[in-house]
């Protein structure tokens, strides 16, 4: 089936009310019926049985169920944001003295969670570049958790070697953890090439429009054969002493095995619950996604093309231009080599950076991305001003570098509203 009919149709089944719209279950709690219910279910007998909105809930079930799908995945869990389900993804396997090896190509705020509050919490990351995934393999241990990376990283636009990395991470076992946020699953789906665990910000385009926070963990069909015995993962093999000694991968839902410890473990326990009418609002956006991919994509390459033949831009970065690093990468693995709407530009300095986006009109000066309305970021500034220098020129943010999310605007309004700030 096609993706656009499963982003409309999947996960839904019409109750008796027989609402075409998906319906807000805005409710924290729900009537067991009987005390042996009620015990069971708290048992996790129930599998994912609706227990209390915190870890579950029935508008949140539709819209996990539904971007799973879209996703190719077995399971989804749905959480408050997407720092939330980045943070979520590294816990359900790690804890101190442990270590995860991430790219340094990464959103500014993915790299501060990872080189600041990880670390208080004892658990290292370990940096490799992009470009040269061989390097993976001499920074793994006994001790490594996960392989962290972007499909298209953010603002830097970078597409990895998908293959390779995962060719590396299967070879000792790891699990590959890809933020799919900036390709979406209707450009791309890692689960499908192999990788093991997909996150998503669904604050950018899987809403569209910047209404709501949510966050995406999906894992891949069969993901327990590669967790079950594994000894990187105690979590999963151990008895669970909060669940009367439970095993995760002994469970009944081992087709959902990594979210449904992510949800029963760390949502129960640390609450980054997304609200059913912000699952609801997802939900929405979901069903257009498709259709905005590819007019976000195209107006990105027009506009690309422009950025490249203006004589005060020294770089482009987007992997649609055939001059681009990226382009071979993007070619090989994206569907009909569509690279959606993020690209950065560089021009000479800070203060001109800042002037141009002093001087735009159409594009917003926001730090959010995946908007229908055009975007504009001075990253270096902003979304990952916390960063030294050195960590900036490793994640591909130089000073005079600026983001653009090309929305769903006229090309040609969005050309000639670049081309004046430029020449201001």
């Amino acid at each position: 089936m096609d993706l656009q009919t499963i982003a409309l149709h999947a996960g839904y089944e019409k109750d008796s009310s027989r609402t075409m719209a998906v319906p807000i279950y805005q409710t924290t709690a729900y009537d067991f019926g009987t005390a042996e219910f009620a015990a069971s279910s708290f048992n996790l007998e129930q599998g994912t049985d609706h227990v209390y909105t915190r870890v579950g809930n029935p508008t949140n079930a539709i819209l996990e169920r539904r971007f799973a799908e879209v996703e190719g995945g077995s399971a989804c869990l749905a959480v408050a944001s997407g720092m939330a389900a980045i943070f979520y993804s590294v816990l359900n396997v790690a804890e101190s003295g442990d270590n995860i090896v991430v790219s340094n190509q990464l959103y500014g705020g993915t790299i501060t969670l990872f080189n600041q509050t990880l670390k208080k919490l004892g658990i290292e990351a370990r940096f490799f570049d992009i470009h040269s995934p061989e390097k993976i393999e001499s920074l793994i241990d006994d001790k490594t958790r996960c392989i962290f990376f972007e499909a298209i990283s953010n603002p830097s636009i970078d597409v990895p070697d998908f293959d390779e990395i995962i060719k590396i991470s299967n070879k000792y076992n790891i699990l590959t953890v890809v933020d799919n946020t900036v390709a979406t699953p209707i450009l791309f789906q890692p689960l499908l090439l192999g990788a093991d665990i997909v996150i998503h910000s669904a604050s950018k385009y899987t809403t569209g429009q910047g209404t709501a926070l949510g966050g995406f963990i999906v894992e891949r069909k069969d993901l327990s054969h590669k967790i079950k015995g594994n000894r990187r993962y105690p979590y999963f093999n151990e008895p669970e002493l909060s669940y009367n000694g439970l095993v995760f991968a002994d469970s009944v839902v081992s087709g959902m095995l990594f979210t449904f410890r992510a949800r029963m473990i760390l949502l129960r326990d640390t609450g980054a619950v997304i609200s059913p009418f912000n699952s609801w609002l997802l939900i929405q956006g979901l069903e257009t996604l498709s259709l905005r991919m590819r007019e976000h994509s195209k107006n990105a390459l027009l506009f690309a093309e422009f950025l490249e033949s203006h004589p005060k831009v020294k770089k482009v970065n987007y992997p649609g231009l055939k001059s681009n690093a990226n382009y071979k990468n993007a070619q090989k693995y994206f569907q009909d080599g569509a690279c959606s709407g993020l690209l950065s530009f560089e021009i000479e300095n800070l203060e001109i950076a800042k002037n141009i986006l002093d001087k735009v009109t159409i594009f917003s000066i926001v730090a959010n991305i995946g908007d229908s309305k055009s975007i504009i970021t001075h990253p270096a500034s902003t979304t990952h001003q916390q960063l030294k220098e050195k960590e900036l020129e490793a994640c591909g943010v130089p000073a005079g570098l600026i983001r653009i999310s090309c929305g769903l605007e006229n090309i040609a309004d969005l050309i000639a509203d670049m081309k004046q700030a430029l020449e201001a």
